[in-house]
């Protein structure tokens, strides 16, 4: 199994965790709002990260990456003001609190690499292309 792969599988045990944990939140009109937007935010970081690895270009897969970015930084505020509020507060969900914060960080370096390595790319094509236009 790639990196990758495993990955992806991560995203979808997290958005999963995050299906589970909304059910234990209350029914009130607050709950009820919590819910929509978290399981928006939290399962859609799986879904776009499988279109990332498919991307058409590297611009295509690094603006992807940052979408399932956005969309973790979002859960994890959302995780936040869960646990602000005293909504959840077993063991089981500081863990998901973790995760979130964990998956933010890794897909905060995941974004950087790849507009690095883009960056490299393009300086090393316009230097090729004034080379090869000096001959």
């Amino acid at each position: 199994m790639t990196r990758a792969s495993e990955l992806e599988d991560r995203l979808v045990r997290f958005g999963a965790t995050i299906c589970r944990c909304v059910n234990a939140l209350p029914r009130s009109r607050l709950g009820v709002h919590i819910t929509s937007q978290l399981l928006r935010s939290a399962t859609s970081p799986a879904a776009n990260y499988g279109e990332a690895r498919a991307g058409e270009s590297h611009r295509d897969f690094t603006h992807k990456l940052k979408l399932c970015l956005k969309e973790l930084r979002e859960t994890l505020v959302w995780l936040k003001l869960i646990q602000e509020l005293q909504l959840l507060t077993d063991e089981h969900f500081r863990a998901t609190l973790e995760e979130a914060d964990e998956l933010v960080a890794l897909f905060v370096c995941s974004v950087r690499t790849s507009e690095q390595k883009y960056r490299k790319r393009n300086a090393l094509e316009t230097q090729e292309s004034r080379f090869k236009n000096q001959e």
